[in-house]
């Protein structure tokens, strides 16, 4: 096994309502997919940054097209028109899931 960043097999793009945070990754090779999916949960998620995802975050996963979707409730402190946070929109978010790493196995990366 090969440990890999996943911003380099993925790239991801981040939206926003409310409070509500909603991030897609999208696998770039879907022969990735499976390695990806099984690794990268709302669990992993959630765990990865809890001082910025305070709700709950659930997964909806899109093999067909290699996405995985995450929704981060109560993550954005009020969303736009209320936080003072510099991201209210949550745009980082992608870059910080793009910073975890999954095992590929080898060759794979």
């Amino acid at each position: 096994m090969t440990e890999t960043r996943l911003g380099d097999i993925a790239t991801a793009r981040a939206g926003d309502k409310g409070d509500t945070s909603n991030i897609a990754v999208f696998v770039r090779d879907l022969a990735h997919y499976p390695a990806v999916e099984r690794q990268l949960d709302a669990d992993r998620v959630a765990a990865s940054y809890p001082d910025l995802f305070r709700g709950p975050v659930t997964r909806y996963c899109v093999p067909h097209l290699g996405v995985l979707n995450f929704v981060i409730e109560n993550g954005l402190e009020g969303g736009v028109n209320s936080s003072l946070n510099l991201d209210a929109h949550g745009k980082s978010f992608s870059f910080l899931l793009l910073d975890l790493t999954v095992d590929l196995p080898d060759g794979a990366g």
